[in-house]
């Protein structure tokens, strides 16, 4: 697992150059989403996937600046904080497979992965299903007078959603210790977030319910670490919550059916110039702590990772079928 601090270790804010295991994790989010979507376009992989490809500096971002203990809540969206997070991708390979061996033993498929032992409290196929789950884990923390956070990850759709009113306002009320984290990737399905908003920024929502809002770019690790660490700490410390809105974009559609006709290739194409792992391994490479060009061969090892993952997961076995009604 990758942690940002260790057991005991005081939080204080370092920086994020020094730790090129976040860039790595970036290229694995990236490389196992473009196989799962390879997989399902020759047939391999059954029903939908919605992928994370372009997204993958907010999850790792975030995620790298939790302490030990900490938990998260993820979305149908949710493969790229799952490997953010530190699980196993045998096991989410097995399950988007099918395979006894997965986290759901084969039966959630790509939008409920979870590992509640781990902290990974579940994606979740309902549009804002996880916000009330992260509320009540924030409650349960704050009622043992426990250290810990969740943060609660959800899209620019979510927020048009009544759950996001009814969650953020209790959530302030109690002063509960969550982070709201909006990815904002501009679409929610084919809806521009031009035409679905009436405000410029999501984050000027958190003043409606007393809460700190700030918006950064989705783009750039350093400053989604930065943000999220600060948030951190003030829930931690018993300050409430906050809302994160990392501004992103996601280079697929909106799942594996998705033609994109509601975009351009222009569109997309200047987005991709602002690609988070082309600008976060160039500032490693910068500040000298990866090797110019180094990124290649940490994303090689990394497409090898996910190959021997899926390789491997489609020669474990398949649920019996007198299974079927357990776990229900």
């Amino acid at each position: 697992r990758y942690w940002r601090y260790q057991k005991g270790e005081e939080p204080e804010m370092k920086d994020v150059r020094e730790y090129p295991g976040s860039l790595e994790k970036m290229l694995l989010i990236r490389a196992f989403d473009e196989k799962v979507n390879e997989l399902y376009a020759e047939g391999h992989l059954h029903g939908t996937a919605h992928f994370y490809v372009g997204q993958e500096a907010v999850a790792v971002g975030v995620i790298s600046a939790l302490k030990e203990g900490d938990v998260i809540t993820g979305t149908h969206r949710g493969h790229g904080h799952a490997i953010a997070f530190g699980l196993d991708i045998d096991r989410m390979a097995a399950e988007l497979l099918g395979k006894v061996s997965g986290y759901c033993r084969g039966k959630g498929g790509s939008m409920h992965i979870a590992d509640v032992k781990a902290g990974m409290l579940g994606a979740n196929g309902i549009v804002g299903g996880s916000m009330g789950v992260a509320c009540g884990a924030a409650w349960a923390f704050r009622q043992r007078k426990e250290s810990r956070v969740v943060v609660c990850f959800f899209g620019d759709g979510a927020v048009q959603e009544g759950i996001f009113h009814e969650t953020l306002n209790i959530a302030a009320i109690w002063k509960l210790p969550v982070v709201f984290v909006c990815e904002n990737n501009q679409y929610a399905m084919s809806l521009s977030v031009k035409r679905g908003f009436a405000t410029e920024r999501i984050s000027e929502r958190a003043a409606g319910y007393g809460m700190p809002g700030k918006t950064v770019d989705g783009m750039e690790f350093e400053e989604v670490h930065e943000a999220a660490f600060e948030a951190l700490e003030k829930a931690r410390s018993g300050e409430g919550p906050s809302l994160l809105e990392a501004v992103t974009y996601r280079y697929l559609g909106h799942s594996k059916s998705d033609a994109n006709l509601y975009r351009t290739r222009d569109e997309i194409s200047e987005w991709r110039e602002r690609d988070p792992i082309l600008r976060f391994a160039a500032k490693l490479e910068e500040a000298g702590t990866l090797e110019k060009g180094g990124w290649r061969e940490m994303e090689q090892r990394a497409n090898e990772r996910i190959e021997e993952a899926f390789e491997r997961a489609a020669w474990e076995p398949e649920p019996e079928p007198e299974s079927a009604l357990e776990d229900v």
